[in-house]
C-alpha cells in the first residue's frame, strides 16, 4: 500500500486517482466482508433474542413488549407477531433497538438477513469514517487508508457488524462524535467566548444518541467535554492570557457545558418518544399510582415515571454480578484473552452432509485478528509515553478515545461484562496501531525499509484475517480446523 504510493509519486494524476478511489476499495472490502452471507445463522445468536424481538415490538407499539416463553424458534421461523399486550422490563435505552427496527421493517422482520442490516451498514460506515478522521489527525492518505483497513479486516469488527447487538451501533455513534469534536477544534477561538460552535452541538447531540444506546455512551460524553475544557484552558496559558486558568474553566468549561450537555439530555429523552407518548411501556404509568410532592410535583407525569424507570435499570446494572460462562475481566480486554462465543454448532461425520471423521463445526467467534490487537495494545503502551514526553497532540486524542470507551469499565471488574465492549474503543486502538507505523516511518533513518515491514505487516495481518474468517461467519468446517484456531484455552 505504502510502497504503491511511493511509486505514485511521480505521477500526481495516478496519485490523486489513488487517494479517490483507494478509500472507496477499503470501504467495499468492508461491505463484502460485512454483508456476505450476513442472513447465517437463521437463528437469533447470542443477545439477538433480547434486542432484536424488543426491536420489533418498539417498532409496531412504541415501547417493548414481552413474548411467550421459548419463542425464539417460532419467531425465526417467521412467526413474528406473537408478542403480548404486556410491557417488557428492559435496561438499555431505545435507539440502538429502533435503528435495528429500521432493518426490520425495511426488509421484513421474518428473515435473519434483516434484523443484522441495520448494524453491518453502520459497521461499513465507521471504516469509512475512521479513515477521515485519520485523516484529520495524521494529514496522510497512506496512513488514513491503513487504519480503515485495520477496522475493514479486523474479527472483531466484522462479528459486532453481522450481528444485531447495540455495541456496533454505540462505537459508531462515538466516532462520529470524535469527528465532530475534531471540526470543532480545528475551528476554535481561545482569543474570546465563541457560541458558535455548531461542530461542538453536533457532538453533544451525538453523544446524547451514543447514550441512548447504552449508557456507557456517557463515558464518551464526560471525557469529550472535559478535554474541551482542559485543552482550551492549557491554550490560552500557551498564549499567554492573563488569568488563563479561571478564564478557562469558567469560559469554556461554561461553552462546553452549554453546548454539549443539554443538547444530549434532549436528543436522549426524544428517543424515549414512544414510551413517554403511548404510555404502554413498563411503569410509564408509575407516577399516576405514586403521586409526588413538593417541586417534583410539577415535573409531567411521564418524565415522573421515566426517572423512576431509570432508577430501575440502573439498579439491576449495579447489582448484575450472576456468572456467565463468557464473561470477561476489563482488565484483560486489551488483549482479547476471552473472546465471546455468539453461536456454535456441530455435525457429526455423516450427518447432513460432513465429510469429516472428526465431524463438521459452524462458529461465530467474536474474536480480533490478533495481529492487530497485540499490536495496538503495545501501541497504546507507546503513546501514553510518547504523549507525556512530547506532548503529542494526536497521541493525546487518541488517548482520549480509549479514556472514554475503555478506562470507566476497569471500576466495574466484578460485574458481568464482556469481551465485545470493547468494539466501542476499537477504533481508537486502531488509530493508536496506526500512528505507531507512522511514528516509525517519520523517525526511520531508512524509509524504504520502514515502508516495506509495514506493508510486509500489513500482508500477515491480511493473511490472518482469511485464516480466522471462518469462525468469524459461521462458515462450516471440520472440527479438527476449528480447533486449530484456538490458540489459547480462554478461547473456546
Amino acid at each position: 500500500m505504502i510502497a504503491l504510493l511511493e511509486r505514485l509519486n511521480g505521477s500526481l494524476k495516478a496519485r490523486q486517482i489513488f487517494d479517490r478511489y483507494a478509500p472507496w476499495a477499503v470501504i467495499a472490502l468492508a461491505a463484502f466482508l460485512r454483508l456476505w452471507n450476513l442472513g447465517y445463522p437463521a437463528k437469533l445468536v447470542f443477545d439477538e433474542t433480547y434486542y432484536v424481538k424488543d426491536a420489533w415490538t418498539l417498532w409496531n407499539t412504541g415501547s417493548e413488549k414481552n413474548w411467550p416463553a421459548d419463542y425464539n424458534a417460532n419467531f425465526e421461523g417467521g412467526n413474528v407477531w406473537g408478542f403480548l399486550t404486556d410491557p417488557a422490563f428492559v435496561v438499555h435505552p431505545p435507539l440502538g433497538k429502533w435503528i435495528i427496527g429500521v432493518g426490520m421493517w425495511a426488509f421484513g422482520a421474518d428473515n435473519s438477513f434483516s434484523w443484522r442490516m441495520s448494524t453491518a451498514l453502520l459497521g461499513i460506515a465507521s471504516v469509512g469514517l475512521l479513515i477521515v478522521v485519520a485523516q484529520m489527525l495524521f494529514k496522510s492518505p497512506a496512513y488514513a487508508l491503513i487504519a480503515g483497513f485495520l477496522l475493514a479486516i479486523d474479527g472483531h469488527a466484522i462479528v459486532l457488524s453481522r450481528t444485531a447487538l447495540l455495541d456496533n451501533i454505540l462505537a459508531f455513534f462515538a466516532l462520529l462524535a470524535f469527528y465532530f469534536l475534531l471540526r470543532d477544534q480545528q475551528n476554535r477561538d481561545i482569543s474570546r467566548v465563541v457560541w458558535a460552535r455548531p461542530w461542538l452541538i453536533a457532538a453533544g447531540a451525538t453523544l446524547g444518541a451514543a447514550s441512548a444506546v447504552k449508557w456507557s455512551g456517557l463515558y464518551f460524553l464526560a471525557a469529550f467535554g472535559l478535554y474541551v475544557v482542559i485543552s482550551e484552558t492549557l491554550a490560552r496559558r500557551r498564549a499567554g492570557q492573563e488569568n488563563w486558568a479561571l478564564a478557562g474553566f469558567i469560559d469554556s468549561g461554561l461553552v462546553a457545558f452549554v453546548l454539549m450537555v443539554p443538547v444530549a439530555i434532549v436528543t436522549y429523552i426524544a428517543t424515549w418518544s414512544g414510551w413517554l407518548i403511548g404510555g404502554t411501556g413498563y411503569d410509564a404509568k408509575w407516577a399516576e399510582s405514586n403521586p409526588a410532592t413538593g417541586i417534583w410535583a410539577l415535573v409531567p407525569t411521564n418524565l415522573q415515571s421515566l426517572w423512576h424507570y431509570h432508577q430501575e435499570a440502573y439498579g439491576f446494572h449495579v447489582n448484575l454480578h450472576t456468572p456467565h460462562s463468557y464473561q470477561s475481566n476489563p482488565l484483560t480486554w486489551l488483549l482479547a484473552t476471552r473472546p465471546t462465543s455468539f453461536f456454535y454448532e456441530g455435525l457429526s461425520e455423516g450427518q447432513d452432509g460432513c465429510a469429516s471423521a472428526s465431524g463438521c463445526s459452524s462458529a461465530i467467534t467474536a474474536l480480533g485478528n490478533p495481529f492487530i490487537w497485540l499490536p495496538a495494545t503495545a501501541a497504546l503502551l507507546f503513546l501514553l509515553i510518547w504523549f507525556v514526553r512530547q506532548r503529542d497532540r494526536v497521541a493525546g486524542l487518541i488517548l482520549l478515545g480509549i479514556a472514554g470507551g475503555y478506562l470507566p469499565w476497569l471500576a466495574f471488574t466484578s460485574r458481568t461484562v464482556f469481551q465485545f465492549y470493547s468494539i466501542a474503543f476499537l477504533p481508537w486502538m486502531i488509530l493508536a496501531l496506526a500512528y505507531v507505523l507512522k511514528i516509525y516511518r517519520d523517525l526511520s533513518a531508512n524509509k524504504r525499509q520502514a515502508k516495506a515491514i509495514t506493508l510486509g505487516y500489513l500482508l500477515l495481518v491480511f493473511g490472518a484475517t482469511l485464516f480466522f474468517l471462518p469462525i468469524w461467519i459461521g462458515t462450516w468446517v471440520p472440527f479438527w480446523y476449528w480447533q486449530v484456531h484456538m490458540w489459547l484455552p480462554s478461547w473456546i
